[in-house]
Order: C-alpha cells, then sequence, then structure tokens
C-alpha cells in the first residue's frame, strides 16, 4: 500500500519500513502552537460521546488547545448517565462545552463521533443529516465505513471524513498525556487516514487532532484499511487471542502439577508481564536472543506449533471482517443485549488465581518461561504475516499487532488482569473476544499441544528460521525509536 500527503502545519518526515518508505508526523508539545493553524476554518469541536475514548480525547483537546478560539464542546444525548462525568471533568452547560448530541454536531465545524459503534450504526443517518456542509466528519475508528458499505450506502458528500486512530485505549491515551505533562513528546502513537477532502483541510485538520491529543508520531492510513487491522486486531493478539492463549497454557501448566499461583505465574504474568516489557523494549527477537540454548530450543518447539493456530485463525478472522459477516454480528448482538446481557469473564479457576497471585506479586522476579513465549510469539507472528499478506503498511502491521499490546492493553491486563480488560473495553471488542478466543483455546489445545507432546514430524522446523529472519524485526527496532518517551503507569 503506497501512500503520501502532505502538510504546510507540521513537519513531515520519512522511514523505511522494509524497503517502503512511510511519512511521518512527530508531535510534542512544542506544536500546540501550531495547532490554531492546523484547524484553520474550525471555531468548535464537538467531541460526541463520553466514552473511554471520547473523555480522554476531549480532555486532552481542550487542554491541548487551551488559549487558543477552538472551543472544545462534549455532545451527549439527553439523559445521558455519561452527563455527571463529564462535568466533573471541566465541561458545563454554563460555559457552552457540554450540550446535547444534534445541538452539539450541527454548531461544530469538526465532529468527533466517538459513541459505540452499535449507537453509530443506529443514529447515522440523523447524524448526517445534522452535519453542516463543509465541516469534517472524525472517527477512531472504521466500523461506520464498514457498516455503511453493508447498507450500500455512502458518506455525505458534502463533508470532510477523515480518521485518527489512537494505537492504545482510551486510559491510555489520557494517562499518558498527563504523564507527559512534563516530558515532551509523551503521549499513545496513532494512525490517521483522509476519506474524503471537500474542504482542502482535511489532512491539516486531521494531523492537528492526532498532534492535540498528544501522539509522539502520527502514521498514515486508509480507513478501510484501519477497521480491517483493528476489528482483526483485537479478535486476535490484541485480546479474543491473548485470552484464548492464556486459557490454554494455564489448564496445561495445571494439568502437568503446578498448582493455582505458580500456573498463574508461568502463563497470564509471564505473557503480560516480563514478554511484554522484553518486547516492548527490545523486540520479539530481542525477546528470543535473551534465552539461553535450551530455552530457545523449547521457545521454538511452541512457536512451531503455535504459528499454525495464529496464522489460521487471524486469515479467518480477517475473511470474516472483510467480507462484512463480523460487523453483522455486532450488529445482530446488539439487538440482542437487552435481553441477553454479557456477563462477566472472571469466575473460573484461573481469573480467581489471579486476584490471589497479583496481592504479592514481585515483578522483577517473575519468569520468563520460554514455552509461554513461544506460544505467544507464534500467534503474533501468524498475525503478522496475515496483515503482510494482505498488504497493510509496515506501520500499521507493527502497531496494531505489537506494540499496542505491549505499550497499551498488556500494562492494563497486567495490572488488574486479562479478564478485566476484556469486560472494560468497547462492547465490539468484547463480543470479538468472547467469539474468537475459545476458538484459539481449542486449537492450542487440541493441536498445537499434542503435537509437541507427542512428538510429530508435522511440527516444521524452518518456522523458527523464518522468525529469526523475518522483517519485522527490523521494523520493530525503528518503531521503538518512535515508542512514546513515559511508559505507561496504570494506578
Amino acid at each position: 500500500m503506497q501512500l503520501d500527503f502532505e502538510t504546510t502545519t507540521f513537519d513531515k518526515e520519512y522511514i523505511v519500513l522494509n524497503d517502503t518508505r512511510e511519512g511521518i508526523v512527530r508531535g510534542g508539545r512544542d506544536l500546540f502552537d501550531r495547532l490554531p493553524q492546523a484547524f484553520e476554518g474550525v471555531e468548535q469541536i464537538g467531541v460526541i460521546g463520553w466514552g473511554p475514548q471520547a473523555s480522554a480525547q476531549a480532555q486532552n483537546l481542550r487542554d491541548s488547545l487551551a488559549g487558543s478560539s477552538v472551543k472544545v464542546v462534549v455532545g451527549l444525548r439527553e439523559g445521558s448517565s455519561s452527563r455527571e462525568a463529564a462535568r466533573k471533568a471541566g465541561f458545563s452547560e454554563e460555559q457552552g462545552t457540554l450540550g446535547e448530541l444534534f445541538a452539539v454536531i450541527a454548531a461544530s465545524d469538526l465532529v468527533l463521533l466517538l459513541i459505540s459503534d452499535a449507537a453509530q450504526a443506529a443514529l447515522y443517518q440523523s447524524i448526517f443529516q445534522a452535519l453542516r456542509p463543509g465541516t469534517t466528519l472524525g472517527l477512531s475508528h472504521g466500523f461506520l465505513l464498514g457498516h455503511l458499505e453493508q447498507k450500500g450506502e455512502r458518506f455525505p458528500e458534502t463533508v470532510d471524513v477523515i480518521a485518527v486512530c489512537p494505537k492504545g485505549m482510551g486510559a491510555s491515551v489520557r494517562a499518558l498525556y498527563l504523564q507527559g505533562s512534563d516530558t515532551n513528546g509523551a503521549g499513545i502513537n496513532a494512525s490517521f487516514a483522509v476519506e474524503q477532502d471537500v474542504t482542502g483541510r482535511a489532512t491539516e485538520r486531521a494531523l492537528g487532532w492526532s498532534v492535540g491529543l498528544g501522539a509522539p508520531y502520527t502514521f498514515q492510513t486508509t480507513l478501510r484499511s484501519e477497521y480491517l487491522s483493528d476489528l482483526t486486531g483485537e479478535r486476535s493478539i490484541l485480546l479474543g487471542g491473548v485470552h484464548g492463549i492464556v486459557e490454554s497454557l494455564y489448564r496445561r501448566l495445571r494439568a502437568q502439577g503446578l498448582d493455582e499461583t505458580s500456573a498463574y505465574r508461568r502463563s497470564v504474568d509471564c505473557v503480560t508481564g516480563p514478554i511484554s516489557r522484553t518486547v516492548s523494549a527490545d523486540g520479539l527477537i530481542g525477546l528470543y536472543r535473551k534465552l539461553d540454548a535450551a530455552q530457545k530450543e523449547e521457545f521454538a518447539q511452541a512457536y512451531a506449533a503455535a504459528y499454525p493456530v495464529g496464522l489460521e485463525l487471524t486469515h479467518e478472522i480477517y475473511d470474516e471482517v472483510s467480507s462484512g459477516n463480523e460487523i453483522r454480528s455486532v450488529i445482530l448482538a446488539g439487538q440482542r443485549l437487552d435481553r441477553f446481557p454479557m456477563s462477566k469473564i472472571d469466575q473460573a479457576e484461573m481469573w480467581q488465581a489471579g486476584e490471589v497471585a497479583r496481592r504479592d506479586r514481585d515483578d522483577d522476579a517473575l519468569p520468563l518461561d520460554p514455552f509461554t513465549a513461544g506460544t505467544f510469539c507464534g500467534v503474533m507472528m501468524g498475525q503478522i504475516d496475515t496483515l503482510v499478506e494482505k498488504g497493510h503498511p509496515y506501520s500499521e502491521i507493527a502497531n496494531e499487532s505489537v506494540i499496542e499490546a505491549t505499550d497499551s492493553l498488556n500494562p492494563y491486563m497486567h495490572a488488574r488482569g486479562i479478564a478485566y480488560m476484556v469486560d472494560n473495553c468497547s462492547t465490539t471488542a468484547r463480543l470479538g473476544a468472547r467469539k474468537w478466543a475459545p476458538r484459539f483455546d481449542y486449537l492450542l489445545t487440541q493441536a498445537a499441544y499434542p503435537a509437541i507432546d507427542q512428538k510429530s514430524t508435522d511440527l516444521d522446523s524452518g518456522l523458527i528460521k523464518a522468525f529469526e529472519n523475518h522483517p519485522i524485526h527490523e521494523v520493530l527496532r525503528i518503531c521503538a525509536e518512535m515508542r512514546p518517551s513515559v511508559n505507561i503507569s496504570v494506578q
């Protein structure tokens, strides 16, 4: 995928990832004084919603634009239970920074539509009618594009359509912005896309939005590419995959005679702790090189068994997303939720063991289990190779497959548990994790681990050599230079 863009407000740089040149914009608090120029013609930014992303983005943009003539206003439905939370964060009706959803849309020059996917699908026609010609519609996820394609409909031709997609959950977007108040360039990286440019200002507004959120680096993508990789990633290694991996590993370790806490340490804690920290700092190849000869052999066996599972299931997930089946299933599930609400997933033995294990955990003493590492990295590489095969830019592949996991999601999982993470993300992600985690669990348990235990000749010994020579390692090395300058802190 060849992409390029022009900006007169910010300084564009180039990086080369696997022989492909990609344009990027470096962020930083020293660029906040350029935001009024980026938002030329914008007097009001309407942030619609108050979920994790909306609340984080509204506060970040308000703080970044302080002292400028651009006003950030939050729009909520009448009677919304989130209204009080928005007031506590400093938005109010009296100041004109909190209002009714459609009134805010109609009055805003840049509308950031950050309500749930299900709400977007239900309300998009009314939202489109409220948009004034010549304004800009902003999204942080391409779900609505996928839904429109299923309906045979389009965005209004009279408005810009852009996207800025932070590579982390809303809590990370806000927390790193606050942590970086004294550290220039601290935040969550983001991708941006321009779907329609009616005003001729779409790119500048998208980049201004990203810089205003505190993104240290902004990469380019397309709206379709973003939602394909994002929905696939959250159903694979980011949520559904990691959920299924640790479930299968925990049961395997318990069957081998480990007690509950030890099994939890070597499965869940290992993935969200030492594995994620090592990959974040040194990449996948750095994790592998950290192991001794015997550990590398154990890693290689687990990797050779898990990689085909990750590759097969991520291909299936991608096909379900690109065909529209996954989007339709989310819409249908949303229609059932009033009658069949999602239950929490923290009642099984492993999740209960985690509650105990986290009470006295010593992070410095956590084991880096080579079998767990090989299994996790095998599934992750299966996702990477799927997105490579489908033609996604390497910056997007690295972010959606590795960086978002190790630098944003996994730290929260480590602090509060994977079950907590799954139960406190978007409805779309929760549904996807519940649907696909059992598939990863099943194939690892029924196919991958028996192949190792039975010393099957079907295990491809060449996979580890392909892993060692994979171009993703150089991509991650370059991307590591663009990671946030402070680590996420989970209180």
